[in-house]
């Protein structure tokens, strides 16, 4: 491969990377909370959704954009109010959110724009950079979002709060503080980061929504949390390897071989289960991933 092939390769991991990272970076508030949120998928396809609308409304894919965020915290208010105040079991609240946005989003689609399938086209985000280096705005947005993740969990007291949620929310009870409140903030700004992972997809990859467009991007992102051990830094990395691996399916697919374009398709999943195979066991989530305490808002 050419020094442009390579080029081009790198480019397409990161655009690829850049919906995963946005995604896995929100799942990762939402788990060292100690919410297990499988409704990632669900909260990319929202915001997928919302973003064209509020593009087809405004004219302004930016505008688009902060609805698509928008409509997926609002899927991710749904999974706090189901799983932390009423204590509905985190997977099974996560799993009907998912199919909550498949369902709701294909409804709307006709209600909203009267056709089903696919949506419109709308304006586009903008290509930013340098030369033929140029990268949609949400991948800088995605790498600026996970340094000031970073710096919010590991140097702030509220980063400190949140973490002791996950890990141990019973010296968060000890000390007054509600772990239901600290617990629904990390899941809405999940469901917030999601919703912008979708908004890239719509608005960047593409210019319209299609029905089921994210194809299980939301749990690639989750197996993302695991790989990276539910620290930002190995969860960036995940998501770099999971991008590449999407990536390289494409180059493949169009190059054109024998080989059926499915198979490509689902190289990006036969990696994800390889990798998560070799890992299990090895991989320790937040101790109180899943718990239901102090319940009172």
């Amino acid at each position: 491969m050419s020094d442009i092939g390579w080029l081009i390769l790198l480019q397409l991991t990161l655009a690829k990377m850049t919906p995963l990272l946005l995604a896995a970076t929100g799942g990762l508030l939402s788990e060292r909370s100690g919410v297990i949120n499988i409704a990632l998928e669900g909260m990319m396809l929202a915001g997928a959704f919302g973003s064209i609308v509020g593009a087809s409304a405004t004219g302004s894919p930016w505008v688009g954009a902060f609805l698509g965020a928008v409509a997926g915290a609002c899927l991710g208010l749904i999974h706090g109010v189901w799983s932390i105040r009423f204590r509905a079991d985190q997977i099974i609240s996560g799993t009907a959110v998912n199919l909550l946005a498949i369902g709701g989003t294909g409804f709307f689609l006709h209600i909203v724009f009267g056709v089903r399938g696919s949506s419109p086209d709308v304006s586009k985000l903008p290509l930013l950079g340098i030369g033929s280096i140029r990268f949609h705005p949400t991948l800088y947005i995605s790498l600026t979002l996970v340094c000031f993740v970073a710096y919010v969990l590991y140097q702030t007291a509220w980063g400190l709060r949140l973490r002791a949620a996950g890990e141990k929310p019973e010296a968060l009870i000890a000390a007054g503080l509600s772990v239901s409140r600290i617990r629904f903030a990390a899941v809405i700004l999940s469901g917030a980061l999601a919703g912008l992972a979708g908004a890239h997809l719509a608005l960047g990859d593409l210019s319209q929504f299609v029905e089921r467009m994210t194809a299980g991007r939301g749990f690639i992102a989750l197996a993302a949390l695991i790989v990276g051990k539910w620290r930002l830094g190995g969860v960036m990395c995940a998501c770099l390897f999971f991008g590449f691996a999407e990536a390289i399916a494409d180059v493949f697919q169009g190059y054109g071989s024998a080989i059926p374009s499915q198979a490509y398709l689902a190289l990006p999943f036969v990696l994800t289960m390889v990798v998560l195979a070799g890992l299990i066991g090895k991989s320790r989530p937040p101790a109180a991933l899943g718990s239901s305490l102090d319940a009172n808002i």
